[in-house]
């Protein structure tokens, strides 16, 4: 994969630089050089690139400003003699933040950040296209059609399963629940418990270390559980 890039300075000589660096890169491409933001602008409403080189300190529209005109930006390095916009930059989702005179080393190491992002939301797109909405299991000699957006939480009975749905009766299937965590995202199913596994965008109510479904079924998390759960309510817990 070639990251697609664009430029932008004011400066020639800077221009070129970057341009020599991005050539001499295996992993980027340059697809346009630009003297000015208004330059920028005109070829991204009708081009499509990946990752934006742009300085901050440039006549009529600054880098910065640019950047938050625009509506769907590609992601963005700045390169600057001025150490002052850095907390802004970052503001702004910015991968990174170089400041001039900018040796290959240094740009190397910007863009191979840029590159492992880029590797990153690949991987979690390809898992999200690979994910099935839905899943057929066998129950009382049928094969029973489950969506997944509809399961709440998943028992644990012996042998068997009983998936409890959000609209329709349990459905009960001979599996082991560790068989059906594997058939599972992963990103929206998690077993809190060595008989339990819950959705995750169904989890509404925590209380006393026990999910609560409708206030009148309580789940425990169990203790060899309770690191990976919580590691999932910190990414959203405000305090």
């Amino acid at each position: 994969m070639k990251i697609k890039c664009l430029a932008i300075d004011d400066e020639p000589l800077a221009l070129k630089q970057i341009s020599s660096y991005i050539q001499n890169t295996p992993f980027l491409e340059t697809v346009a050089l630009c003297q000015s933001a208004f330059e920028a602008m005109e070829y991204l409403a009708n081009n499509d690139i990946d990752l934006m080189f742009v300085d901050i300190n440039m006549p009529d529209i600054n880098g910065m400003d640019f950047v938050k005109s625009l509506t769907n930006p590609p992601q963005v390095i700045f390169t600057t003699a001025y150490s002052e916009y850095a907390i802004e930059g970052f503001q702004v989702d910015a991968i990174d933040y170089i400041l001039k005179p900018i040796s290959y080393t240094v740009f190397l190491k910007s863009a191979t950040k840029a590159k492992s992002w880029f590797e990153l939301h690949k991987k979690q797109g390809e898992t999200l296209q690979a994910t099935p909405e839905c899943l057929f299991v066998k129950s009382e000699y049928k094969l029973v059609k489950i969506l997944l957006s509809e399961i709440t939480y998943i028992e644990s009975a012996n042998e068997y399963i009983q998936i409890h749905l959000q609209n329709d009766p349990p459905v009960t299937t001979l599996i082991r629940l560790k068989s059906m965590e594997e058939q599972l995202p992963s990103h929206k199913f998690m077993r809190v418990h060595r008989s339990f596994i819950v959705n995750l965008e169904k989890v509404k109510v925590i209380d006393r270390n026990r999910i609560v479904f409708d206030q009148k079924v309580f789940i425990p998390i169990g203790e060899q559980y309770k690191e990976n759960f919580q590691a999932f309510i910190d990414k959203t817990y405000l305090v």
